[in-house]
C-alpha cells in the first residue's frame, strides 16, 4: 500500500480525491495548503504527492519549487490536480517539474495510471 499526499484548499475536492485513491488501494494523507503539504511531505515521505495550484497563501506551483529545493522532498513525484485546463496551464505545471498533470474534473482511471506511473519512474 503507496502513501499519497493529497494537497487541495476545497474539503470537497479533498473528499473526492482521497475516496478515488483509496478505492485505488492507496493509503491517504491530506492538506489544504502548500505550507501544509511541505511539512506533510517532509514527515511523512509520500510516495507520491497530488497538489492543486490554486491555493490561497502558497500555491502548487510554488510548493513544487520548494519541494523541489529540499534535500528531503525532491524525490517526490508530484501529480498537479487542478481546474487550470489551458494548454499553457499545462506546459507552465510540467514545466515546474511536475511528473503529470491531470485536470478536473477528474477522471479516477486517468488519475489511477498517473499514480501508477509516477512510482513506477
Amino acid at each position: 500500500m503507496s502513501k499519497i499526499l493529497i494537497v487541495d484548499d476545497s474539503p470537497t475536492q479533498l473528499c473526492s480525491l482521497r475516496q478515488i485513491v483509496e478505492r485505488g488501494g492507496h493509503q491517504t494523507l491530506t492538506a489544504d495548503s502548500g505550507e501544509k503539504a511541505i511539512e506533510l511531505a517532509t514527515d511523512e515521505n509520500p510516495e507520491v504527492i497530488l497538489m492543486d495550484i490554486v491555493m490561497p497563501g502558497m500555491s502548487g506551483y510554488q510548493a513544487k519549487r520548494k519541494l523541489g529545493r529540499t534535500d528531503a522532498t525532491r524525490h517526490i513525484p508530484v501529480i498537479f490536480v487542478t481546474s487550470k485546463d489551458g494548454e499553457a496551464d499545462r506546459a507552465w505545471g510540467l514545466r515546474q517539474g511536475a511528473r503529470e498533470y491531470v485536470t478536473k474534473p477528474v477522471n479516477p482511471s486517468l488519475l489511477l495510471t498517473a499514480i501508477s506511473e509516477a512510482m513506477a519512474a
